[in-house]
């Protein structure tokens, strides 16, 4: 896959602790869906609580930490304590930001079979990266719950 230098440029300035910690671009930038999407699996369609996205029913469509947490366990996940890499599960990490006094969910990773992690970063790329740390800070805020599901064989 071909990635701008502009595009690589601006992942290490946006999240400069990347760099040291190593990732890997995976895919070219697009709006077809986003990070809690791609947690998800999900690559063709945008999850948000909000009515032009996709959101399970029945889940309130609050931005509130409880409502993300209640999106994933449609689909599987339960809360787990850490993100340590487990055999036979596959985690996630939800990020929250303080905005307004209030804690936000901002972002998701998913952690690959190899004990990486994946996100989306937007609009643009999805990245393969060792370390949940490394996007935290100014965009997401920090890494706050975790969640796990069996793999299925």
């Amino acid at each position: 896959m071909s990635v701008k230098n502009d595009d690589i440029s601006l992942i290490t300035q946006s999240f400069p602790s990347l760099e040291s910690s190593g990732y890997e671009v995976t895919s070219a930038a697009t709006k077809e869906y986003n990070c809690i999407a791609w947690a998800a699996g999900e690559d063709d369609i945008w999850w948000w609580p909000h009515h032009d996205s996709y959101w399970p029913t029945g889940i309130p469509k609050e931005e509130k930490i409880e409502s993300f947490i209640e999106a994933y366990q449609t689909i599987g996940y339960e809360i787990c304590k850490t993100s340590n890499f487990a055999q036979g599960y596959e985690k996630i990490a939800i990020y929250t930001k303080i905005i307004d006094g209030k804690s936000i969910p901002t972002h998701a990773a998913r952690q690959l079979p190899n004990g990486k992690w994946t996100s989306k970063l937007g609009t643009k790329e999805d990245i393969e990266h060792n370390d949940l740390n490394a996007i935290s800070g100014f965009w997401y805020g920090y890494h706050v719950r975790y969640m796990k599901r069996a793999i299925s064989m």
